[in-house]
């Protein structure tokens, strides 16, 4: 029997519907934690008492009382000492932020990247964290783990980034890599979490949005690359392998221009950055992005659609063209379209979802993490697929 593991478990389970509670209602008292939660008082206060010792919650001035009694103290996310590392890994740049519990940025840095070679990304990257690390040591901030968000299929069961044409990567045994890098540059030793970009840019989206959270929730990415991140019953949906998403891929024309991916007529070859730029009127790409929303929407039915990216950000008018075609299609059928909105961080959503990959794990402790290689047997295995792990 594993007690001692059952009983840990329980407990992170316990501390984890606690933190949730208080993400969606800010300034419940341990009272109200304990009737909400149905966790024992004595418990409650348990965990309470941990997790402000640890930096998750705070306190807060005094409630009125209600009726007789003591007046109660109202709890809340604390967001002024713990930080979670969010990276995202483009095609042509790197972007590192440091994020607080609550989903406020305070520290981001951008540099270009400078190869695409697997192990000197990494490289650049564990350069990127260590001064991270430093700048927000310098607050102080407690550094509770990093995300990663990169540019093509990752799958977790391996730690293997299975397919990035845009980096020209295929079966990169990319978690083991990254895990030795930062070893190497010295960085302090954290939690570390991957995904695809576009899933980690849901997260933004899913993660920081208080109690106005909505799932389900399709996140589109539009820059070199165009991809999906989907949130669906309280969880990323990566699908077999980390493929799920990559909508860029989808075929929008049978026979059409040649892909880096190897097909033809994918969505990437119109609505990508490197297409957009070749048009005389760029915001005309939006009518493609409008197909591609429509196709997501009629497949999911999802309760929010989020669109963000570089090319959004350049070219301004492409989800206004995106939002008349997707309007289009849906009074042919006679139907209502969905609201379509912009990505609330900007530029940095990746990066930020990147880093709420971290806190998305602590809240699920169910969740089974990613599985990684021991340092010593990833060394340049990019042309490799990576182990099956079995469970």
């Amino acid at each position: 029997m594993k007690t001692t593991g059952d009983q840990q478990l329980v407990k992170r389970i316990n501390r984890s519907v606690l933190l949730r509670l208080l993400r969606q209602r800010g300034g419940l008292s341990r009272a109200q934690l304990a009737s909400e939660s149905g966790l024992t008082k004595s418990t409650v206060s348990l965990l309470v008492r941990e997790l402000i010792e640890e930096g998750w919650i705070t306190e807060t001035s005094l409630a009125p009382a209600q009726g007789l009694g003591r007046p109660s103290t109202p709890l809340q996310l604390d967001g002024s000492r713990r930080a979670m590392l969010g990276v995202e890994i483009g095609v042509e740049s790197l972007r590192v932020v440091g994020v607080s519990l609550t989903g406020e940025v305070l520290w981001s840095a951008e540099e270009p990247l400078a190869d695409r070679a697997p192990g000197a990304v990494c490289g650049q990257v564990a350069a990127l964290v260590v001064r991270a690390h430093g700048e927000l040591a310098a607050r102080p901030v407690l550094v509770s783990g990093m995300g990663i968000g990169v540019p093509g299929a990752f799958d977790e069961a391996t730690g293997t980034i299975r397919f990035a044409p845009n980096l020209g990567w295929r079966d990169v045994a990319f978690q083991p890599l990254m895990a030795r890098a930062l070893a190497e540059a010295g960085c302090p030793s954290v939690a570390m979490h991957v995904q695809n970009e576009a899933d980690t840019a849901a997260l933004s989206e899913y993660e920081f949005a208080g109690g106005e959270a909505t799932d389900s929730l399709i996140f589109v990415t539009c820059g070199v690359g165009v991809g999906a991140g989907i949130v669906l019953n309280d969880r990323l949906f990566t699908g077999l392998q980390g493929m799920a998403g990559e909508i860029g891929h989808s075929i929008l024309q049978i026979d059409g221009p040649a892909c880096s991916c190897g097909r033809k007529g994918c969505a990437e070859t119109f609505l990508g950055a490197r297409a957009l730029e070749r048009q005389a009127e760029p915001a005309r790409g939006g009518v493609y992005l409008g197909v591609v929303l429509q196709n997501l929407w009629t497949t999911f039915n999802p309760g929010a659609l989020v669109v963000g990216g570089p090319s959004c950000e350049r070219y301004p008018g492409i989800l206004r063209v995106a939002r008349e075609t997707l309007e289009g299609y849906a009074a042919s059928a006679g139907m209502a379209a969905p609201r379509v909105r912009s990505a609330r961080y900007g530029l940095l959503a990746s990066a930020v979802g990147a880093a709420a990959l971290v806190l998305h794990h602590e809240l699920r402790p169910m969740h089974a993490p990613a599985v990684t290689a021991p340092p010593d047997e990833s060394e340049d295995r990019q042309g490799e697929a990576a182990p099956q792990f079995l469970h």
